[in-house]
């Protein structure tokens, strides 16, 4: 082989490993959907104390909402999840939140700022990642009657379509 062929084989050779390496990582930097697949079963204890199990909460619709105090998007959203939870709990929803913050005490300030008033209880990487991959907030799962993850909405959502679902998955 020739030198300058064998020098464009190597940087092919590079150019192949360096995209191959890039969507390797694209792949797993990316939450992984859940929709059509069982909600992972947990059970946390929300900021006033109260048991949260989602298990219990089969035969209801549950929207679980990861979030954090730095982020702006989740903060527009949980007033609207509140009056949600308030006009659809009587047909069947659950609405349970997940603070991804470290400090307990920040996420107690935005809820009481905000008057949300359902439950919240606090996430770390190991919900996260049951959650296949909860890297980008806000992250909202849609959880239908029988368990299983009907809708997943990943980033700044748009409010309209994620209650047109709800009220379908009500219904």
């Amino acid at each position: 082989m020739t030198r300058s062929r064998h020098g464009y084989c190597q940087r092919m050779l590079r150019i192949g490993a360096a995209a191959l390496l890039a969507a390797s990582f694209a792949a797993t930097s990316q939450t992984r959907s859940l929709v059509g697949k069982p909600a992972p079963a947990f059970v946390r204890r929300d900021l006033h104390g109260q048991t949260i199990n989602l298990r219990k909460l089969r035969g209801k619709v549950v929207l679980l909402n990861f979030w954090a105090t730095w982020c702006a998007p989740c903060q527009t959203e949980m007033p609207v999840f509140d009056s949600w939870q308030r006009k659809y709990a009587p047909q069947g929803l659950a609405l349970i939140g997940i603070s991804m913050d470290d400090d307990a005490e920040a996420a107690r300030k935005v809820i009481e700022k905000l008057g949300i008033s359902y439950p919240v209880a606090m996430g770390d990487a190991k919900l996260g990642e049951l959650y296949g991959r909860v890297l980008g907030l806000p992250m909202t799962f849609l959880i239908g009657r029988d368990g299983r993850v009907v809708a997943q909405f990943q980033g700044e959502a748009d409010l309209n379509s994620m209650e047109r679902e709800i009220k379908a998955a009500l219904h």
